[in-house]
């Protein structure tokens, strides 16, 4: 049985549904973090969960197995999940949290422990910036195992991912990987490939890259036709009955908090090899900025308008409002000074659409959640049969 001794650095998106499973697996599971409020709502079993995540909370097994605290506790493995954004000016990795965990780890690891950095991070960063943490620590390197393990989650299905995708481990040596896909497979379903540390930190900034610059392409087509007054959706989907091609749509922008920032830490780099990756973030970027402009024409004649934009979070069916560009817009078109409100039915659960649409003579669907274009459809009909006059609905 595998029941050993975890410490979860860092209890938020992506630490805390690791250290449930894990408790649930029979582990002994300690869940580090800094915020008091968050370890306290944790203990107190009062913290807000999804659905499937709470189940799992709840079960025997994950209550007697895991606590929080804001005390670093001794273990056998120390798995490291602090969030690492972006430097927006420099377009850098900010490692400031995982450096900080690092160097909280190294005060209490001991002959034989692993540890395991699932945070993203720019290529080399375990040679270059942790291991050197360490060291200065007074840890040996040759005496502990280290591993890179980056998490595949996707807000809205956290279970589902974490449990069925398929992981990449690369560790410094090959026993490290082996011993840290021993600790995955306590509860991962999916294949779990070894590797070597550099390879996993670029296999997960590759596969968000290979994304951002194919979302940049249809974006950049979008603005062609666009210019050309060509139906860009009708365009693609014609395309696509090529066998070898497969567009998708275009949209908005670009959020969460891989896909607007991981591409970011290739080029900071490689700067030099990187110039299509460096061109597609200007291009989704942009798109904010340019739906804003859109949105300005509809309203070109009277700024004092009153017009609603639905959606607040980055994609459709979650919460997840980190670097939105449904926000990005929003506030764009707020500071200027127009007469503009939103809503998210995923967010604002004690609003009623019904009673925000009827003064707005314009709706722009950014997000398009299932529930919220039901609730759409609904608000529109029980106007029409009132006899009211419908806004005209926009979508992206």
């Amino acid at each position: 049985m595998y029941n050993k001794r975890i410490c979860v650095v860092g209890i938020g998106y992506i630490g805390l549904p690791c250290a449930l499973l894990l408790a649930q697996s029979g582990c002994s599971v300690c869940g580090y973090d800094i915020d008091e409020t968050r370890v306290s709502d944790l203990n107190a079993r009062e913290i807000k969960l999804e659905k499937e995540l709470r189940d799992i909370f709840e079960t025997e097994e994950v209550q007697k197995n895991f606590y929080a605290s804001t005390m670093m506790s001794r273990a056998d493995i120390f798995v490291i999940a602090v969030p690492t954004p972006i430097n927006h000016d420099k377009k850098t990795a900010d490692l400031t949290a995982l450096k900080q965990a690092v160097s909280e780890v190294a005060a209490v690891l001991e002959e034989g422990n692993l540890v395991i950095v699932e945070s993203t991070v720019p290529p080399i960063t375990m040679r270059n910036t942790i291991i050197p943490i360490l060291e200065r620590h007074g840890v040996d390197i040759s005496k502990i195992f280290l591993a890179h393990c980056p998490e595949r989650l996707l807000p809205g299905n956290i279970v589902q991912e974490i449990v069925c995708n398929n992981r990449i481990i690369g560790g410094y040596t090959k026993e490290s990987a082996e011993l840290a896909a021993d600790m995955y497979r306590t509860f991962v379903k999916g294949e779990i490939s070894l590797t070597d540390d550099k390879t996993a930190e670029m296999c997960k900034l590759m596969e968000n890259t290979y994304r951002d610059v194919n979302i940049a392409l249809v974006n950049e087509l979008g603005e062609v036709c666009r210019a050309l007054d060509i139906d860009v959706n009708k365009a693609i989907d014609l395309a696509n009955f090529h066998p070898r091609v497969n567009m998708l749509k275009p949209g908005i922008g670009v959020g969460g908090h891989c896909l607007p920032i991981d591409p970011w830490f290739i080029h900071e780099v490689s700067p030099y090899n990187s110039t299509l990756i460096n061109a597609a973030r200007h291009i989704n970027d942009s798109r904010p900025g340019k739906i804003a402009a859109v949105i300005r024409q509809y309203a070109a004649s009277d700024i004092s308008q009153k017009f609603m934009l639905l959606g607040k979070t980055y994609k459709p069916e979650t919460t997840d409002v980190r670097e939105s560009p449904a926000m990005e817009i929003y506030n764009i078109l707020k500071n200027e000074g127009y007469h503009v409100s939103a809503y998210d039915s995923e967010i604002d659960t004690d609003q009623c659409l019904m009673e925000m649409i009827p003064e707005c003579r314009f709706i722009f669907v950014l997000v398009p959640h299932k529930r919220m274009m039901q609730e759409l459809e609904e608000c529109l009909k029980e106007l029409k049969t009132a006899g009211k006059e419908c806004p005209a609905v926009i979508t992206f």
